[in-house]
C-alpha cells in the first residue's frame, strides 16, 4: 500500500493577480496546474492508466482534463535543477529561522514558469502550498490559487512569532476550515476558506463476493493512525484475526505485537483493496487531532459496504453523514474498551454488521461520490479563474 497521507478536509485559499500584472482576457479560461508534492505514490498514480482506481491520488486531474480543462503538473522526470534546489533550501533555512514552516520550496520554484502561465494553479498539500503561499506574497507568483490544506491548523500552532503568524495570515475538514477561518480573522486577512469533503469512486470499491476470511483489517499510513490502541484491542480478543496494512515505518513502530495480528507492508493499490473487501470488520483507530480521521479508507470500506469501526476525530464528526450505530460505528479518541467492544459486538451480529454496511453503501452513494467531490475542486477552481477576472464581481470562495 501507498497512501502517504490521508485527505480529510479541503480548505482553499484564493491568491489574487497583483494590480501590476497584466490585463488578462475578460473570457475565463480552463487551464490549471497541479503543484504536488513529490512521492512514490504521485508517481506510480501518473504511470497508471487516466481511469485507473490509484489515480484518486491526483485530485480529480483525469475528470478534469475530460471535463476540458487543460491540466498539466509538476512532476516531471527530472528533478528540480541546482538553481532551484540551492535557492529553495535558502529559503527553507530561512523561513525555519523566523519561527515558521518552511516546506519544499525547491519543487515550487522550479515550477514558476509553468505554473504562471495557468489560469489558476491547484496546490494539492501544504508542503508545497505554504512555499507559494510566502512566494505569492512576495509577487513571484502572478497567477491565483486554491491551496488544499491538509492538517494546517497543526502547523501554524508550531509558529515561534506573531510577526511569521501574521506574514501567513495574510499571504493565504469543516472542523479544520473553522478553524483556520478564526485564525485567519484573527490576523486581519480575509481570505476564504471553504471545506469540501472527500469523496470515492463507488464503481472501483462495489462490493462484490470476496471471501471473509479475514477478521478484522485496518489499512493507513498516515501519522496519526493510532495502532498502539489496534494492539491493544487485539490482545483483548485473543481468538479474532487482526491485519494491519500498513507502511514501514509503522510496521517498525508496531514493536511486539500478539500473535493474532499480522502485518502487510507497502501493498500496492489493488491488492490493499483485496484485503478491504476480504474483511469481516474494517477497524480504523485514529490519534486525536482537526484533519484526519482515516477518512480516504474510511470512505473506500464503506462504499465497499463494510462495517467500519473508526474514531470519532474532529475531522469526521461533521460534514460526511456518519451517525454511530447506523451507518458506521464511533469511537472517542484513545478509548480502547469502546473500540474493542464495537468491534466484538460486530464480529458476533452478523445481521447487524450487514445491515451497518448497507446503509454505509447508501451513503457514499447518496452523498461522497468522487464526482461530488470534483465538482465541489471545480467549482473552486473557477472562482479563482472568475475572481482575477477584470470586470467580474464574482468572489472566489
Amino acid at each position: 500500500m501507498r497512501e502517504e497521507k490521508v485527505v480529510v478536509c479541503l480548505c482553499m485559499f484564493v491568491r489574487r493577480r497583483s494590480p501590476r500584472s497584466p490585463t488578462l482576457p475578460a473570457q475565463p479560461l480552463t487551464s490549471v496546474f497541479y503543484l504536488f508534492r513529490d512521492s512514490p505514490q504521485r508517481r506510480a498514480a501518473l504511470a497508471l492508466e487516466p481511469g485507473a482506481p490509484a489515480r484518486y491520488a491526483l485530485y480529480g486531474m483525469d475528470e478534469l482534463a475530460h471535463r476540458g480543462w487543460a491540466v498539466r503538473h509538476n512532476l516531471k522526470p527530472a528533478a528540480p535543477g541546482r538553481a532551484a534546489t540551492i535557492a529553495g533550501a535558502t529559503m527553507k533555512r530561512g523561513v525555519e529561522a523566523a519561527g515558521g514552516y518552511g516546506g519544499d520550496f525547491a519543487t515550487v520554484l522550479a515550477s514558476l514558469r509553468e505554473a504562471n502561465r495557468a489560469d489558476v494553479i491547484l496546490s494539492t498539500v501544504d508542503t508545497v502550498g505554504i512555499p507559494l503561499m510566502l512566494l505569492a506574497r512576495a509577487r513571484a507568483v502572478r497567477t491565483p490559487f486554491v491551496y488544499v490544506a491538509i492538517g494546517l491548523p497543526e502547523r501554524i500552532a508550531r509558529l515561534r512569532s506573531r510577526r511569521v503568524e501574521t506574514a501567513y495570515a495574510k499571504a493565504y475538514s469543516e472542523h479544520e476550515a473553522d478553524s483556520l477561518h478564526a485564525w485567519l480573522r484573527d490576523r486581519g486577512s480575509d481570505v476564504p476558506v471553504t471545506f469540501v469533503p472527500f469523496g470515492v469512486d463507488v464503481d472501483a470499491f462495489r462490493p462484490g463476493d470476496a471471501a471473509l476470511d479475514i477478521d478484522v483489517v485496518s489499512v493507513g499510513a498516515d501519522p496519526h493512525r493510532d495502532f498502539e490502541l489496534l494492539l491493544v484491542v487485539a490482545r483483548a480478543l485473543p481468538k479474532v484475526r487482526f491485519l494491519v496494512v500498513t507502511n514501514r515505518e509503522h510496521a517498525r513502530l508496531l514493536g511486539a505485537r500478539p500473535p493474532n495480528v499480522s502485518v502487510e507492508i507497502e501493498l500496492p493499490f489493488e491488492q490493499m483493496r483485496d484485503r478491504l473487501a476480504r474483511a469481516r470488520v474494517v477497524a480504523l483507530p485514529v490519534s486525536d487531532n482537526s484533519y484526519s480521521g482515516a477518512t480516504t479508507v474510511l470512505l473506500q470500506a464503506m462504499a465497499l459496504e463494510k462495517p467500519v469501526v473508526v474514531t470519532r476525530t474532529a475531522a469526521i464528526a461533521t460534514g460526511y453523514g456518519l451517525v454511530d450505530g447506523e451507518n458506521v460505528r464511533l469511537s472517542m479518541p484513545g478509548d480502547a474498551g469502546t473500540f474493542s467492544a464495537a468491534v466484538e459486538s460486530l464480529l458476533a451480529d452478523e445481521l447487524h454488521a450487514r445491515r451497518l454496511g448497507l446503509r454505509a453503501r447508501g451513503t457514499v452513494e447518496s452523498a461522497l461520490g468522487w464526482s461530488v467531490f470534483v465538482d465541489g475542486l471545480e467549482a473552486r477552481l473557477r472562482a479563482a479563474v472568475r475572481a482575477r477576472t477584470p470586470g467580474s464581481n464574482a468572489r472566489a470562495e
